[in-house]
Parts: C-alpha cells; sequence; structure tokens
C-alpha cells in the first residue's frame, strides 16, 4: 500500500507570514496565513525591512499552530518544503531559515520551491481533475506571467510583462485615485459602481511579443487623464476611472490567454496569484472560455493570495521528482521560473 506523504509548506516571500501542512500534494491539514497588511497600509506599499522584521516574530507561532491545526508533529512530515524566491530577500531569508534549521534538527529533506510554480499549484488543491498539461496565467503585485504547464514541475514562458505587474499596476492607480493600500481589492469593489466604458484608456500590444504584456502605459494614461481633469477643474468620477483601469487590464489577460491558447492548442486554462480573485477577471476569463470551449480553473480567494498551501502542494511535486536541497540552500530574490 503506498505511504501517505506529509509536507510541512513555508512560505514568507512578501508580507505573509505562511505555514501548511499538505497530505498527498493535494490535501491540506493546515493552512495558517499571518498578514501585514494593516502594518503596511501605513506606508501604502510593503516596506521590506519592517515585513523582514514581522516575518521574525512571526515563524515559529505560525508553524507551530499549522502543525497543530493537522494534529501533527514535526516527527510526522516526509518533507519541508520552502518558497526561496523570488520575493523579497530578507522576507525569503527567514522562511528559508526556519526551514533548514528544522530540517536540520530533525533530519527531514529540505525541497526549495518556486514562488510562482506555487500560485500555479494553487489550482491542484481545489481542483482534484486537473493535471498538466494547461495553460497558466499569474497575475499577481509582482509578476504577470503567461506559462504553459508542460508537466509536473514543467514550465515554459509563453509571455510575461516588459514592465509593471497587473497588481502593482492596481496598486499606483488606487494610490492615485485615493483608494489607499491595498489596491486591487479596493479597486474591484469601486470599480462595481462605475461604467467600464466610461473612458477609452488603452491596451497594449507589442508587435514582436504579442503574448507579451505591458501596464506601464496604461497606468500613465490613468495619471494623466487624472491631473487633466485637475488642471481643468473637472470632477473626477473615482467609480468610472476604476472600472474602465480594470476593464484595460482585464481585457489585455483575457485576451492574451485566449490567443496562446489557441497558438499552442490547449484546452485548459488556470488563473493564479493574487489578481486572480478579481471579480471581474474571473468573469471575463469564465465567458471567454465558455465561448471558446475551453476548461477554466481557478482556485478560492485564500488561495490565489500568498499562502503555503500552495507551496506544500509544489513542493509535493518536486519531493516525487527527486528535488533535494541541502542546508546552503539560500533566498534567490530573482529566481526564475523553472531555475533549479
Amino acid at each position: 500500500m503506498k505511504k501517505d506523504i506529509y509536507i510541512l509548506a513555508i512560505e514568507s516571500s512578501c508580507d505573509e507570514t505562511a505555514a501548511a501542512v499538505v497530505k498527498n500534494g493535494r490535501e491540506v491539514l493546515s493552512n495558517v496565513i499571518s498578514s501585514q497588511i494593516e502594518l503596511h497600509k501605513l506606508y501604502g506599499g510593503v516596506v521590506p525591512e519592517i515585513a523582514s522584521r514581522k516575518h521574525i516574530e512571526k515563524i515559529n507561532p505560525v508553524i507551530r499552530e499549522a502543525l497543530s491545526d493537522a494534529g501533527m508533529t514535526l516527527e510526522d512530515m516526509d518533507a519541508i518544503g520552502v518558497t526561496y524566491g523570488p520575493g523579497l530577500v530578507g522576507a525569503l531569508l527567514v522562511g528559508v531559515a526556519a526551514a533548514k534549521a528544522i530540517s536540520y534538527a530533525k533530519n527531514i529533506p529540505l525541497v526549495g520551491v518556486h514562488h510562482i510554480e506555487g500560485h500555479i499549484s494553487a489550482n491542484y488543491i481545489e481542483n482534484k481533475e486537473l493535471e498538466p498539461p494547461f495553460l497558466g496565467m499569474v497575475v499577481s503585485g509582482g509578476h504577470t506571467h503567461l506559462v504553459l504547464v508542460k508537466d509536473y514541475g514543467k514550465y515554459e514562458i509563453l509571455g510575461r510583462t516588459r514592465d509593471d505587474a497587473a497588481g502593482e499596476a492596481f496598486d499606483k492607480v488606487a494610490r492615485a485615485i485615493g483608494l489607499g493600500y491595498p489596491g486591487g481589492p479596493k479597486i474591484d469593489k469601486l470599480a462595481k459602481e462605475g461604467n467600464p466604458k466610461a473612458i477609452a484608456f488603452p491596451r497594449a500590444h507589442i508587435a514582436d511579443a504579442p503574448l507579451d504584456f505591458s501596464f506601464s502605459g496604461l497606468k500613465s494614461s490613468v495619471l494623466n487623464y487624472i491631473n487633466s481633469c485637475e488642471m481643468k477643474h473637472v470632477e473626477i468620477n473615482r467609480a468610472d476611472v476604476a472600472a474602465s483601469f480594470q476593464a484595460a487590464v482585464v481585457d489585455a489577460i483575457v485576451d492574451h490567454t485566449i490567443e496562446a491558447a489557441k497558438m499552442y492548442q490547449i484546452r485548459k486554462v488556470a488563473l493564479a496569484g493574487g489578481v486572480a480573485s478579481n471579480s471581474a477577471l474571473r468573469q471575463a476569463m469564465k465567458e471567454r472560455c465558455e465561448k471558446e470551449k475551453l476548461e477554466f480553473f481557478y482556485p478560492s480567494p485564500v488561495l490565489c493570495t500568498d499562502n503555503a498551501a500552495m507551496i506544500g502542494c509544489a513542493a509535493y511535486y518536486e519531493y516525487l521528482a527527486g528535488t533535494r536541497h541541502g542546508l546552503d540552500l539560500n533566498a534567490v530574490p530573482n529566481l526564475k521560473i523553472g531555475q533549479r
């Protein structure tokens, strides 16, 4: 009889300190997340030094809680999975150091996980039928990647942002119209009150790389619109700005994803990353996939934002593939997807 595999997963790449226990890659026994959003709201964004210090404070209690919630101990774990990149170097180091300490003290195999591969793997947790190959659209605060998932742990990037990530653009525009941080959920909420066709913001198309994204021009267009209105003393309808901006981002993401699916003849599409919880993006992608007769998958909002359950899922497939890291594992803030 096949032995069940239990993985303790740790995630600390940005401003969430998280730990989870995952059974056989797809069954989450616990998923504990300590968020720093309220702390960083004061500064309008994540302050790396503050994030690192808070991770140090929270990492051990979060790990203990994850084990307690799962009703298990470190001795029950078959491996320790930990995010080692990409992300904020100081924040990553806290999680990596904790994972290495446990690995050494308990002689448990250590498996380093790529943060973006974790986001993609979040789709496996609630969609038990999902298996590669499929198209992964990763949309977060730091990344906008269109990824061909060839097999477990095997990826090819088909398109990426040339400048701002989609989530980064959301934060900057939210700040510009006075919504504050974090921008994504606030714009999503306000946009429901606005007209997405009120303002004709641009959709960037890159001639030599049709699957790549660019959001800096869109962001600049929003800022120029706001400045123009202020100079002319024209009242700004914030809901219309939010809705029109959001529509431009959603159109670009959905159009590129559908185009890639046709180009590579892929029949399954999976959203991932923090912005994947955006209601307009989910609805638009769902409608286009239905129209094109593509299967569409997406995680629950709690699995879209940074969490350790997704890291445990990715670590499971790395573990099965024989991936093991030594105590020389280091944080790699600019780690490329597929890099080992």
